[in-house]
């Protein structure tokens, strides 16, 4: 699951690819996230280039980089740190897992690694651009992938 930390940010970051600029209780107001909270993601988000603050009167928050090369994999890195569900699959902090006898041979590393690319490949191919335009149903098949069988379907 991600955090609410990172959850804000991204409601922040498609509400900022709207519009040119932003107050921070404007998009606190707008998005329903609470302001100081905001700020410190805002903040966050800033240091790691992602939004630009200017002050004064036509002030506030907008993107640094365009919304089509901000992707939620780059997003929830920042905020939530490695993308894994196991330390032996995190390619920024990896980790041996303390009850692994051969990674090369482990069936569940195996099987995790897995579903690790399979997420990944959607975080980083899926921008803050992406989620506000509208998909074609052949756009979302395509992101989404193959479609599987449902369990009634299994089940019969």
């Amino acid at each position: 699951m991600i955090s609410q930390k990172a959850k804000y940010a991204f409601h922040a970051l498609v509400a900022l690819a709207r519009t040119e600029s932003l107050m921070v209780g404007e998009i606190a107001a707008q998005e329903k996230i609470p302001r100081k909270f905001l700020e410190q993601i805002l903040l966050e988000l800033k240091r790691h280039g992602i939004v630009l603050s200017r002050r004064g009167k036509f002030g506030g928050y907008g993107l640094l980089m365009p919304a089509d090369r901000i992707t939620f994999g780059q997003v929830l890195r920042i905020l939530d740190g490695p993308i894994a569900p196991l330390p032996c699959l995190s390619r920024i902090a990896y980790r041996r897992c303390a009850d692994c006898q051969s990674e090369e041979s482990c069936e569940v590393r195996r099987v995790f690694a897995r579903v690790a690319e399979q997420v990944r490949d959607v975080l980083d191919r899926t921008t803050i651009a992406d989620a506000i335009r509208k998909l074609s149903p052949e756009s979302e098949a395509a992101l989404n992938g193959p479609r599987r069988a449902d369990v009634g379907t299994l089940l019969s």
